[in-house]
């Protein structure tokens, strides 16, 4: 059987490292509005070229200087043939990440908390096992990815259990609570002393929404509604709670469940309760709504401006030199050497990435509804965020 390592890495892991493994590693260019593309067809064929890779369906769009674009490729039900639409919702994956970054860095500015605080300051007891230990964590260090804390989804028994094969296919319906969760992460030791470097982990996202529901009273859920998504008017974007299905408009998804035993089948993946990824992957949007709070956040409408700034200030990830991490956003250098913000999200059936300008005026958002093909990634960002070539 794959391990969850490679596996995973058509989810979360190596869709990042798909996204940087072309890209340059010389200093990054200003991350401004690259340009003002009236014409998309660069990223359409991007698009379409990931669909002939295997992807069975894309929902994409962008906003820019000339307007908003949308187009679709392949199919959102490999049953019936029907096309997928660019209204379609979809689940975002570690996309929620930024939501609740945004929740936290609006609390900080509130003078409700500070991100300099021990975690174990608002969770008393929650991070304790094994060597973890929450009085040695900030908020901070969670949001920006360096805590240290080992990723519950790479636990092995964990992984087969909810991600691969038999073990998805048995448990896709189960409830689970964070603190089922966290009590994997914390079986294991520590990876890294806080502060140490940068690596990646769901275990952070998790204590951050519950920091969320700590400081507020209230759900993590009720707090992303109440602060971003109705002043924002985000109408397609939801919390799913322990429901099972997605919204309509939406297409199904899926994935190659026994790809290691059986490469080519594929399962309709698209029903699964939405508590197995509480906080740290449960949202549910479209491209449209994503590309709205990506502006929205990156132009100042969400944060005040010290706390946009610490937004934008990045870590290095060592695991990928062309991109670094901010708060709930990462900074990429592509392959013509202009950067871009951005935010990719995986869950089972399900591949998203948003790319943004500094100054939030060009976004591109868009959605594989296959979780297993992720060579067009980069192509796609390079289509419509590179200059095009002069004739």
């Amino acid at each position: 059987m794959t391990t969850p390592t490679r596996r995973r890495a058509r989810l979360v892991a190596l869709a990042a490292a798909a996204l940087t493994a072309g890209a340059l590693t010389a200093p990054a260019a200003a991350a401004g509005p690259v340009r003002a593309a009236g014409g998309h067809q660069a990223t359409q064929a991007a698009i379409e070229a990931a669909v002939a890779a295997g992807v069975p369906g894309v929902s994409a769009e962008a906003r820019d200087a000339a307007g908003v674009w949308r187009t679709t490729a392949g199919v959102g039900d490999r049953t019936t043939g029907a096309p997928r639409s660019p209204e379609d919702r979809f689940r975002t994956g570690s996309i929620t990440n930024t939501f609740v970054a945004t929740v936290l860095l609006q609390m900080e500015a509130e003078h409700k908390l500070s991100l300099d605080d021990p975690v174990e300051t608002y969770l008393p007891g929650v991070v304790t096992g094994s060597g973890n230990d929450g009085r040695r964590i900030t908020v901070r260090q969670l949001l920006n990815h360096t805590s240290g804390l080992y990723d519950y989804l790479a636990d092995p028994a964990y992984y087969e259990k909810y991600t691969l094969g038999d073990g998805f296919l048995q448990h896709r319906y189960d409830t689970l609570t964070p603190a089922q969760r966290l009590a994997v992460a914390f079986s294991h030791p520590p990876m890294f002393p806080p502060g140490a470097r940068h690596s990646f982990s769901h275990t952070n996202d998790i204590l951050s929404a519950l920091i969320v529901e700590k400081v507020s009273g209230s759900s993590y859920e009720a707090e992303v509604r109440r602060r971003i998504l109705n002043p924002l008017k985000l109408k397609a974007t939801s919390n799913p709670g322990t429901a099972t299905t997605v919204p309509r408009p939406s297409s199904r998804g899926y994935s190659k469940l026994f790809y290691g035993t059986d490469p080519d089948r594929i399962d309709d993946v698209t029903d699964v309760n939405g508590s197995q990824n509480w906080g740290d992957g449960d949202l549910i949007s479209n491209a449209g709504d994503l590309n709205r709070f990506y502006g929205a956040l990156m132009g100042g409408r969400l944060l005040p401006a010290q706390q946009l700034k610490e937004l934008k200030t990045t870590v290095v990830n060592p695991d990928f030199p062309a991109s670094s991490y901010g708060l709930g956003v990462e900074l990429l250098t592509l392959g013509c050497n202009t950067s871009v913000w951005y935010h990719d999200g995986g869950v089972v059936g399900s591949l998203t990435l948003s790319a943004f300008s500094e100054d939030g005026r060009h976004q591109l958002t868009f959605n594989y509804n296959g979780d297993w093909e992720v060579s067009q990634l980069l192509a796609t960002l390079n289509a419509e965020f590179c200059p095009a070539p002069s004739n």
